[in-house]
């Protein structure tokens, strides 16, 4: 991982990181917060939280079995981040860690590989498997508020959220959902 600037594209800083092996696909975006920025990757990557204040990144902490994202990014959401950790032909795990420490606070095993979004203080989680999860984002634990089948198998693309509709798709249907209405 490098930095540039962007008035020159001087490359700012390197950070040695990347996946072990040669990998078909790792598209986690990094999640930046405050002066924060967490990156994620699958394939031996592994996780890291660096700090940045000028010049090179300090590592806060990092390791290959906390959050190591494949395709979906985490989420932060007040100084947790909400997001799959696993290969998704491996099985995935859905977790909650501690932004700032790495401590997993809670671990849903074997859930699966998807996405998710955050709306307001709820997790919208569409599994590979087609279903539409709601919680409650909170490091205490998972706990699903509503749920329902709204997509056969391989719902591999992100949902989008737009003015209280949610937009999600398969490889062949397209949903469209009226969340407008109060929980």
């Amino acid at each position: 991982m490098f930095a540039v600037e962007p008035a020159g594209g001087k490359v700012a800083f390197e950070f040695p990181w990347s996946p072990q092996i040669h990998a078909s696909v790792s598209a986690a975006t990094p999640v930046i917060t405050d002066d924060l920025i967490f990156i994620s990757a699958s394939y031996g990557a592994g996780a890291a939280l660096l700090r940045f204040g000028g010049g090179a990144p300090e590592k806060i902490w990092s390791g290959d079995h906390i959050l190591s994202n494949h395709y979906a990014t985490s989420i932060e959401h007040d100084g947790f981040l909400y997001g799959f950790d696993g290969r998704q032909e491996e099985g995935c795990n859905l977790r909650c860690v501690e932004l700032k420490t790495g401590k997993i606070r809670w671990s849903r095993d074997g859930f699966g590989a998807g996405a998710m979004l955050l709306a307001r203080d709820q997790l919208l989680v569409l599994s590979e498997k087609g279903e539409l999860i709601r919680a409650r984002a909170t490091p205490a634990e998972f706990k699903p508020n509503a749920q329902a089948q709204v997509l056969p198998f391989m719902a591999r693309a992100y949902p989008a959220l737009a003015n209280g509709f949610l937009y999600a798709r398969s490889k062949d249907k397209l949903v469209c959902f009226d969340l407008r209405s109060p929980p």
